[in-house]
């Protein structure tokens, strides 16, 4: 389990990383707006290049950093019940959605993207607006954001199961759930 645990934590550097440097394009991206915003009513001069570099950098942001919203437990979820469970209980139903619902969704998500994006490339599909960008780049964002999503859901599972197995602390546990049957962690398991 400990060669799982490090897997999971080199997943984990590796998506911190890509998701806290994207998030730099939505600043970039807001400059593309806002730039195209002031040409377009200045000079009267439209691109439809920067219209869709904006969606391209959003995209990128979005799926990009999904990975790192998945690690850090971000993701919206409806709280009603979830909430007043004990952490153990959480990790379970955490651990119980990672693998009936979110790796087989990530799977298959791959699975039908790789030929998409792939025709794509290799035809080096254009949009079709004028004064448009090529498409393959975004449709790559899309394989590209999938293949972190499942990076970091089979490291979610790998460390919901140290977890649950008392083998790590729960990085989440502080403020959630009522704690009275959390395993107890020793320190430095990690």
């Amino acid at each position: 389990m400990g060669g799982l645990l490090a897997f999971a934590r080199l997943i984990d550097r590796m998506n911190e990383i890509i998701g806290k440097s994207v998030s730099w394009l939505i600043l970039l991206a807001i400059l593309v707006s806002a730039t195209n915003a002031v040409v377009r009513k200045m000079f009267n001069i439209s691109s439809n290049a920067y219209l869709e570099l904006q969606w391209y950098l959003y995209g990128a942001a979005f799926l990009l950093a999904a990975a790192y919203t998945l690690q850090k437990n971000e993701h919206i979820r409806i709280d009603i019940l979830y909430g007043a469970l004990s952490r153990r209980k959480q990790n379970w139903i955490d651990l119980f959605g990672h693998v009936v619902f979110l790796l087989p969704f990530v799977c298959l998500m791959l699975y039908l993207l790789y030929p998409y994006v792939m025709i794509s490339v290799r035809s080096g599909e254009m949009s079709t607006n004028s004064g448009g960008l090529i498409l393959w780049p975004a449709k790559m964002l899309l394989l590209a954001g999938f293949i972190l999503l499942f990076l970091q859901t089979v490291s979610e599972i790998i460390k919901k199961i140290g977890i649950i197995r008392g083998l790590i602390p729960d990085p989440h546990a502080e403020g959630t759930g009522t704690g009275e049957d959390d395993p107890v962690v020793e320190e430095g398991a990690l």
